[in-house]
């Protein structure tokens, strides 16, 4: 499990730093193609609904996961003492429930170590024919996607310039635009949860043919795929 805490108003303004590169115009007009997300992400008729999410989650999964690994050795326990995002700082909960605060690479090596075990699992993600998905594979999908965003998010907000310097920000600008797309279209991830990159969603998703409300379910396109979707 993971949870947030936001850092403690000290009522002092946010550092001149605060200022977000990601959201500069010269930047986010970086793609590596144009393509439709909205109509991408959508369910084909054909395809059931689990295997749709088993195999977008898996994808995204690994390439969230060659996305930070581009950045990594920028990302130390001595730059990044907590797993941050904006304001937001995040800790990760063990098995037990037990919070633990850790440093940023930390934090993304449990991510990725435990979504490696549940999408190699299975019992959680079978590939094989006729075998059923877990009655908790919805759950957990959500859980996953919930923890590649903080993964995105703090690409974003703490290497940035990072990704600049190695011209991979048009990489990460589709990545993003693809995965919101996504999480958005089968309601994956609260959006209070992404409410700290909104601006930045907000620019790359408009011109996705995504609604721009926070909620993203703005599309009539999408409301065959959200009936097989229960709230939770």
């Amino acid at each position: 499990f993971c949870r947030k805490s936001k850092g403690k108003p000290n009522g002092k303004k946010p550092a001149p730093e605060e200022k977000k590169l990601y959201l500069e115009p010269e930047y986010t007009k970086s793609r590596i193609t144009d393509f439709e997300f909205k109509e991408l992400v959508m369910l084909p008729r054909e395809i059931d609904l689990n295997e749709w999410l088993a195999s977008n989650t898996t994808t995204f999964f690994h390439h969230i996961n060659l996305q930070y690994s581009t950045i990594s050795e920028f990302c130390t326990g001595e730059s990044c003492q907590t797993m941050a995002a904006c304001n937001i700082q995040y800790y990760w909960y063990d098995e037990r429930g037990k919070k633990i605060k850790c440093t940023a690479p930390q934090y993304v090596d449990f991510v990725m170590s435990s979504v490696q075990k549940l999408v190699t699992d299975e019992d959680v993600f079978p590939t094989k024919y006729g075998k059923e998905f877990p009655n908790s594979f919805e759950s957990l999908v959500k859980k996953i996607c919930k923890y590649l965003f903080h993964v995105l998010a703090h690409i974003y907000s703490s290497h940035f310039k990072e990704t600049l310097a190695l011209e991979l920000h048009g990489h990460l600008n589709t990545l993003y635009t693809h995965f919101i797309l996504f999480i958005r279209e089968f309601n994956l991830v609260d959006p209070k949860e992404t409410t700290i990159m909104d601006d930045l969603t907000e620019v790359l998703c408009s011109s996705s043919g995504s609604s721009s409300n926070g909620s993203g379910n703005g599309s009539s396109n999408s409301a065959g795929a959200q009936n097989h979707v229960k709230e939770r």
